[in-house]
């Protein structure tokens, strides 16, 4: 049976334009910070960067189930900032976002910077702080730390659009943080399995990418490839999606406010498909591995840019 990824982030409607736009104020606020210390990154973490970017917007196509006939999906935050560092980690998921919302009208235009600051600095952040915390200790306890810090970074995200949507009027809070909190929790423990098997698969192939988190990962072509046939390969699985609505979509039908989503204003690759070949498994394999290349080429040549722009000063 096929089963095709559905729009997962907020939609238009959902949130205040003045809510839009005081989340697009700090989104822009802390990628302004993140554009400056990713200034000084390694040659060779610039492609590194790129496969983590196509890798996670192939991870987040597919959705597993979780009870209540809900399904989740890997946000990748904090695995990204653990590989990469977490300014780096939050260029990589604006990236994403960013692109899926342009390109894949996943997620509307004026809520953009709510989902970045939602899905992809706050996961960076919370990520990389747990983690950091057992720097120089044994890497079961770092696991252990990433583990907990992914599944806090679902239930931050899902408390701030909780918060968000009360803020705008959409839902009131005593109904829709418990909802929120309570769905969000069993997909937290996805996103835990899926950032420490990653994170095992690093450790036991490439140890040194995880050495130094904070300065610059030591990259090499193998890796690189390697890592893009493992996104290609994610890529292929994607038709296998639940079609079970994510955790916000069964909250929002749930609490009667889904009619208030819009649909965007443009369509590209709308629902994850290319509109000439019609829905069905190789449209969306070929929409993912588009969108997979968008974001991958996009980060590296922006990063380049950034360091190019650096030394010119």
């Amino acid at each position: 049976m096929y089963f095709s990824p559905t729009p997962l982030h907020i939609p238009d409607g959902f949130l205040s334009t003045i809510v839009s736009l005081i989340s697009w104020a700090i989104t822009i606020t802390i990628l302004s910070v993140a554009v400056k210390r990713t200034e000084k990154l390694d040659e060779k973490q610039v492609p590194l960067m790129g496969i983590m970017a196509a890798f996670i917007f192939a991870a987040q196509m597919i959705n597993f189930p979780v009870a209540g006939g809900t399904s989740g999906h890997l946000l990748g935050g904090a695995l990204a900032a653990i590989v990469l560092g977490p300014w780096a980690g939050m260029l990589v998921m604006t990236a994403v976002i960013g692109v899926q919302g342009l390109l894949l009208q996943d997620g509307g235009l004026l809520v953009m910077g709510a989902n970045i600051l939602n899905m992809g600095l706050l996961t960076a952040a919370i990520g990389f702080g747990l983690y950091k915390i057992g720097e120089g200790r044994k890497r079961t306890l770092k696991l252990g730390l990433a583990g907990l810090g992914a599944w806090l970074s679902v239930m931050a995200g899902a408390l701030t659009t909780s918060l968000q949507l009360w803020l705008s009027g959409t839902a009131r809070l005593d109904i829709v943080l418990p909802a929120m909190l309570g769905v969000h929790a069993l997909i937290g423990i996805g996103e835990t399995l899926i950032t420490v098997s990653a994170l095992a698969f690093i450790f036991r192939t490439r140890p040194d990418l995880l050495e130094q988190t904070e300065g610059p990962a030591r990259g090499g072509r193998g890796w690189i490839f390697v890592g893009a046939a493992i996104s290609f390969f994610v890529l292929i699985l994607s038709p296998l999606a639940s079609s079970n609505p994510d955790g916000l979509e069964r909250v929002a039908g749930d609490l009667e406010f889904l009619a208030q989503g819009k649909d965007a204003p443009f369509s590209i690759l709308p629902d994850y498909t290319l509109p000439f070949l019609g829905e069905g498994a190789f449209s969306t394999i070929a929409a993912g591995i588009i969108g997979a290349l968008v974001v991958a080429i996009f980060v590296y040549f922006v990063v380049q840019n950034l360091r190019a722009a650096k030394k010119n000063i």
